[in-house]
C-alpha cells in the first residue's frame, strides 16, 4: 500500500470513534455505550463490518445539545 493511501485511511480513521473509545470518551464501559446505542440515547452509530463506529461531529454535536439541556 502507497504512503499516501495509508494516511488518507488514517485521517478518515480519526473521524470515527470505536465503541471503546466512546466509552473513554465519556468515562463508562463499553457495554454502556453498547446499552445506549440499543435504547438509542446516542445517536449516529454506524456499522463498518463487524465494528460499530460513532462519527465525531455527531458526538461533538451531541455533547453541545446535552450541555444546553442541563444548563437550561
Amino acid at each position: 500500500m502507497k504512503k499516501s493511501a495509508v494516511l488518507k485511511a488514517a485521517a478518515s480513521e480519526s473521524q470515527y470513534l470505536t465503541t471503546a473509545e466512546v466509552a473513554e470518551r465519556y468515562r463508562t464501559a463499553p457495554s454502556t455505550v453498547r446499552y445506549w446505542k440499543h435504547i438509542g440515547y446516542i445517536p449516529g452509530a454506524i456499522k463498518r463490518g463487524r465494528r460499530t463506529l460513532y462519527p465525531v461531529a455527531v458526538l461533538d454535536q451531541w455533547d453541545a445539545e446535552q450541555a444546553g439541556g442541563a444548563a437550561a
